[in-house]
């Protein structure tokens, strides 16, 4: 399998994002059957501050894993690189869960900081999430598929240098989010 998949990483990143963004399309526009779905109240409402807590887990383990890279470090920055993933999973799935069942959450602030503050930042975020995930599967199935002598060959660094910058801003602006909406403007 592995060697099937080494020869295949961009077709294999092309269906793994052409799925994962369906399946985020398809619940932020409430298109996914939530039918037996239900959580308590208060489980349901727990998850925007749980995924704060995962949010804030996964820029340190991002920046620890470049760390430990530019250190020569690379089971260690694979070790990172691997928990960051799976942070971004549990993020993920229960960020989709929340807006699949309970649609997004209204701004309940002044027009002016929704329009000129709020909404600016939300689109970045968004923006950056959907341009990473084709970006973290492909640095992902590249360094899962090759030893790490070949990963140097590869364009793993390079590409791997884009997509950690750009993972690290859309976590760190989904804070603010998070910040301006159940936070500053509950």
């Amino acid at each position: 399998m592995q060697t099937w998949a080494r020869g295949h990483v961009r077709g294999l990143t092309v269906g793994l994002s052409a799925v994962s963004l369906a399946l985020v399309f398809g619940a932020a526009l409430q298109v996914v059957p939530t039918s037996g779905l239900g959580l308590p109240a208060w489980m349901l409402g727990a998850i925007p501050h749980v995924n704060a807590v995962v949010s804030t887990a996964a820029i340190g383990t991002i920046v620890a894993g470049v760390w430990f890279a530019r250190r020569g470090m690379y089971a260690r920055h694979r070790a990172m690189m691997l928990l960051s993933m799976g942070l971004f999973v549990v993020f993920l799935g229960l960020y989709l869960y929340k807006v699949a069942v309970a649609g997004p959450t209204e701004f309940g602030g002044p027009l002016a900081i929704e329009r000129w503050v709020y909404l600016p930042i939300l689109g970045i975020h968004i923006l950056l999430a959907v341009v990473c995930i084709p970006l973290l599967y492909y640095v992902l199935l590249l360094a899962m598929t090759r030893p790490i002598t070949e990963i140097f060959e590869s364009p793993h660094r390079r590409v791997a240098r884009v997509a950690a910058s750009l993972w690290t801003i859309s976590f760190v602006l989904g804070n603010v989010v998070y910040v301006l909406l159940y936070v500053l403007y509950t």
